[in-house]
């Protein structure tokens, strides 16, 4: 591989990485990687217990918010 090689392919994954952060930084914001990090801790801690589906969590997660004042309260 030349310097030319190198240096486009380099230009080329720039944008991939600087994507790739961006939705990451998405996904925290919005909260979409919560059950991500459920499912990573559940099986980690708790190898034999069942994990929830995506949708019961959700709703869990839903639920949750509204109840605890430490969270704030919902207007909706």
């Amino acid at each position: 591989m030349n310097a030319t090689t190198a240096n486009t392919a380099a230009t080329a994954a720039a944008p991939r990485r600087a994507l790739a952060r961006l939705w990451w930084y998405v996904r925290e914001f919005t909260g979409e990687n919560a059950y991500d990090r459920y499912v990573e801790r559940a099986r980690r801690e708790h190898p034999d217990a069942p994990v929830l589906d995506r949708g019961t969590f959700e709703r869990r997660r839903a639920d949750g918010h509204g109840s605890d004042p430490r969270e704030g309260f919902r207007c909706c």
